[in-house]
């Protein structure tokens, strides 16, 4: 664990053995901080409730992650809040068991969540902080984002397509 991880909750392979019910919650420091590395406007919730289970040096971590958010508006800067349940199954395995190497490997979907743990402990904290990371809107838009994006001259989808110039005619008429 190198400590530096905003939401570090580590969990030492030695303790793990059959299915372990754990719950982790950030604090607001914590919150503070996520959210400022996430770019959102405030974090006001972001915890887990997991299984962990361990297979020789193999962590499998399954559970929810529950997350209250506000993030702005790509066109009018508008906090918009989120809440989020986000479902998560992740495996953590010993570094070098990652495909370290340049050797191509191909994923099934068991690995796709894959995490790696330095042999001596899980950080399931980080890992709810990713799992929250790729759950978060990267291009949120408020009620009032397309007239906005209209007045700054932004045109839509159905603007720039083959037709566009037949329309832009017909409101002519």
């Amino acid at each position: 664990m190198n400590g530096i991880n905003e939401f570090c909750r580590p969990y030492r392979l030695d303790t793990l053995g059959g299915a372990r019910a754990v719950h982790v919650a950030a604090d607001e420091k914590e919150r503070a901080a996520l959210a400022e590395r996430f770019g959102l406007l405030s974090l006001a919730k972001l915890e887990a409730d997991a299984t962990l289970r361990r297979e020789g040096d193999v962590v499998w971590a399954e559970g929810e992650a529950t997350a209250d958010y506000e993030q702005a508006c790509i066109a009018t800067g508008e906090p918009l809040p989120a809440h989020r349940l986000v479902p998560f199954r992740l495996r953590f395995v010993p570094e070098a068991q990652n495909g370290g190497g340049e050797e191509e490997i191909e994923l099934s979907d068991e690995d796709c969540d894959t995490l790696e743990h330095d042999g001596g402990a899980i950080d399931l904290g980080e890992a709810v902080a990713q799992t929250l990371a790729l759950a978060i809107d990267p291009f949120p838009r408020g009620p009032h984002a397309d007239a906005a994006l209209r007045d700054a001259g932004v045109i839509g989808e159905e603007d720039a397509g083959p037709f566009a110039a037949l329309k832009a005619l017909r409101d002519k008429l």
